[in-house]
């Protein structure tokens, strides 16, 4: 199994940093994406643009064989301020890769490069180049628009940087490795009035409050122990004068959980109690309840893959005792194909901060790691 990137590695660390300092917000990546298309081609893959909006599919065929392996990095950045001081610092103001999309990309081009020009396999790899992950449902996007029909993956691999894990090491288990994400947007209304005459009209501000307290009892008392879940309440909006009641309080939250009879249980319950709190208070309370992101399940032998791959290439492999509470989009992929999500550790001394952090870069030095791990589990899968 060819693993002699070395050569390949100056290049890939200029481009993952111009990467950096244009970063693009979901289903805009359209710079990023001809980045892509031009650096498949440049390996001599044949390329397919805008599926999913901006996404881009390479593939290398070589052999006979009609199976198919597909290999996935992210593209978008996130809408936040970016403070790295790097030379290659962002030039968008509040756009910011700081997720390491840019690393993910610029591994899997290089595992492209180098499985032309040495991989040894039958078959077909389908490097899929995905746009929008942060919060926008981008490979949903990518399936909905015929990704399996028209590159017919029989598994699926990708990896994530994570800070967590120091350089070197990589991690991943069966089933469960990121939670579903669940979005609720909530709003307590009543007719506002004067603050020295509550009596007169329903106080949304309490209401507000008596749900936020009740909502946050609902994981410990109805969710067994043995399941996980999380609900926090992270946005309260609501009046504008200290003098005066107003008449809508919003509260907007997140709910992460990894089975979906939870997720049920979770909703129904956090329904419940707006409208219990709703006939208590004199208020009318509108729950929206958003399921946008899955649980990302990983198939037992594909993870088993992922694993034997890293150390195939002599990256320190470890089984992850738990799943992670954040999200992931990928998992929309793995609801139509086996495959496996991998946590690649990338904390070192100058990488530090955590993942969607204004000081977060992506560490350069795990670059070849990503590139061989890409290339291995590929040769693998088709073997």
């Amino acid at each position: 199994m060819a693993n002699d990137i070395e050569d390949l590695l100056p290049a890939l660390i200029a481009l993952r940093r111009d990467l950096h300092a244009h970063p693009e917000l979901a289903f805009e990546e359209r710079r990023t994406a001809g980045v892509v298309a031009a650096a498949l081609r440049d390996c001599g893959l044949e390329v397919h643009e805008g599926i999913g909006g901006t996404g881009v599919v390479g593939v290398l065929r070589k052999g006979d064989s009609t199976r198919m392996v597909g290999l996935r990095a992210d593209m978008d950045a996130l809408p936040m301020r970016e403070d790295t001081r790097r030379p290659y610092v962002s030039r968008h103001p509040g756009v910011h890769h700081g997720c390491g999309h840019d690393g993910h990309t610029a591994m899997l081009l290089g595992a492209a490069r180098q499985l032309a020009r040495a991989g040894s396999f039958d078959g077909s790899i389908a490097f899929i180049f995905q746009p929008a992950e942060e919060g926008r449902a981008g490979a949903r996007e990518m399936v909905r628009q015929g990704l399996f029909d028209r590159f017919p993956c029989e598994s699926v691999f990708a990896l994530h940087n994570w800070p967590d894990l120091p350089a070197g090491t990589v991690a991943t288990r069966p089933g469960p490795i990121m939670a579903a994400a669940d979005r609720f947007d909530i709003v307590v209304r009543g007719q506002g009035g004067h603050a020295a005459q509550p009596h007169r009209t329903p106080d949304v501000v309490l209401a507000a409050s008596q749900l936020v307290a009740q909502m946050h009892t609902i994981v410990s008392r109805r969710i067994p122990p043995t399941q996980n879940a999380v609900l926090s309440v992270t946005r309260i909006s609501g009046g504008q004068s200290h003098n005066v009641l107003p008449a809508a309080v919003e509260l907007t939250g997140t709910v992460r959980s990894f089975d979906s009879s939870v997720q049920d249980t979770i909703e129904q319950a956090v329904r419940d109690v707006a409208a219990g709190v709703a006939r208590a208070s004199g208020t009318a309370i509108e729950v929206e309840y958003t399921r946008y992101y899955p649980a990302t399940i990983n198939s037992p032998e594909q993870a088993q893959l992922a694993l034997e791959a890293a150390r195939s290439v002599g990256l320190e492999a470890q089984v992850a005792e738990t799943p992670a509470f954040t999200s992931e989009d990928f998992a929309f992929m793995l609801q139509q194909r086996p495959g496996a999500y991998l946590w690649l550790g990338q904390r070192g001394a100058n990488h530090a901060a955590p993942l969607h952090h204004p000081a977060y870069d992506f560490n350069d030095d795990v670059l070849a790691c990503g590139v061989r791990w890409f290339t291995a589990v590929a040769q693998m899968a088709l073997r």
